[in-house]
């Protein structure tokens, strides 16, 4: 069989079962009520609440905080097509579920406030913690000036102390066990505060998400933790369907008598509305608590892919911004000029990034060990 042939026949291959996987994400949403009605753990379903469990001020501030980090990720996505960067690995399509965290979370630094233990797709919840999109930019463009990572990762990987923000890393699944850490921590602070841990639906296939969840319940020894998992049903080119046995992820955690529910993390009301219930739960116990949030991959995986929109899922800010205009709590015409006010600061700090230096040689073993203690071999 010649070459393109072959192309051919798995490009079509491909194509049916993306189609079948799209088909499946949708009907397993709209499952995602009946999960919780049926989970004797979950105290309410939300995914028939209507706009008004929430203040008019809230559902504009969640569209604003949508919409900039949706226009910063497209614009990360344009600083890799124009050279100027390596890689490109974002969150557009989870806006409606990431505003949400950073909104409700005890934002500071130490075992007082939330620490949060977030996987490459967390833009959002970071944007909505007040994260500049600068800084953004200066990390996807390997500036010095990036606050994250010193220029010295890609696009996404953040870590910003001052917010409890643990490092963002590329091994899959890693920030579960991590987080026991930090949970261990507040419990024995005797803070209110808590651990939340975001990762991927593919990612729950690694030991450390098994090891987040033993240790996370273990009797009298429960700890105070937010697990969630953002399930796109992809694990880069891999659809979820030959992979899970379970109907939902967070079936899993009811195995380990941590309280559970599934939402749809395209709604930014419903996701508001479960991730505070559960917040509060957490906070007054000190248990765990795991949502599995249903969320669209709206530009693949990553640049390695093609980082091109893919229109047959669902935009969760096309949907929100449908319903605020409909229900006249917004005009077309104010959520265009949010698109165009945050398109010109995407750009004005891009262009101001881009006359900022790189990172040199002697700085390369800066941040390895505190106070660089022992990092550089090259002194022993």
């Amino acid at each position: 069989m010649s070459y393109s042939k072959t192309t051919s026949s798995k490009s079509n291959s491909a194509k049916a079962n993306f189609a079948k996987v799209v088909s499946k994400k949708k009907s397993l949403v709209k499952m995602s009520s009946k999960s919780v009605k049926s989970s004797k753990s979950a105290k309410s379903n939300t995914s028939t609440q209507s706009l008004g469990q929430l203040p008019d001020k809230t559902l504009i501030q969640m569209l604003d905080l949508m919409i900039k980090s949706r226009v910063l990720e497209e614009r990360l996505i344009k600083i890799y097509r124009a050279g100027e960067s390596y890689f490109w690995i974002g969150g557009p399509g989870e806006e409606a579920w990431g505003v949400p965290i950073g909104l409700l979370a005890n934002k500071g630094q130490g075992v007082k406030h939330d620490f949060l233990h977030l996987h490459y797709r967390c833009t959002p919840t970071l944007i909505a913690m007040g994260m500049p999109m600068k800084d953004s930019i200066r990390l996807m463009m390997n500036r010095v000036t990036d606050p994250s990572t010193g220029g010295r990762n890609f696009s996404n990987h953040y870590c910003i102390p001052e917010m409890n923000i643990a490092p963002v890393t590329s091994p899959i699944g890693v920030q579960y066990g991590i987080a026991l850490g930090t949970a261990h921590a507040q419990k024995r602070a005797g803070a209110k505060a808590i651990s939340i841990v975001t990762g991927g639906d593919a990612g729950t296939a690694e030991g450390d998400f098994a090891s987040c969840l033993i240790w996370a319940s273990r009797k009298d020894n429960e700890l105070p933790m937010l697990i969630t998992v953002q399930n796109n049903y992809w694990g880069i080119s891999t659809s979820y369907e030959g992979q899970h046995g379970e109907t939902n992820i967070a079936d899993r955690a009811r195995g380990f008598n941590i309280r559970s529910r599934v939402v749809n993390g395209n709604d930014p009301v419903e996701s508001y509305l479960a991730l505070k219930e559960e917040m509060d739960y957490i906070r007054k116990t000190g248990k765990p608590s795991f949502i599995e949030a249903k969320v669209s991959r709206l530009y693949g995986h990553s640049s390695a892919s093609g980082a091109n929109l893919v229109t047959s899922e669902e935009d969760c800010i096309k949907s929100f911004s449908d319903k605020l205009v409909s229900k006249k709590i917004i005009t077309e015409k104010e959520v265009k000029a949010i698109w165009s006010a945050y398109e010109e600061e995407a750009l004005r700090a891009t262009e101001e990034a881009r006359g900022e230096g790189a990172p040199t040689s002697d700085s390369i073993w800066d941040h390895v060990f505190a106070d660089n203690e022992n990092s550089d071999w090259r002194k022993f």
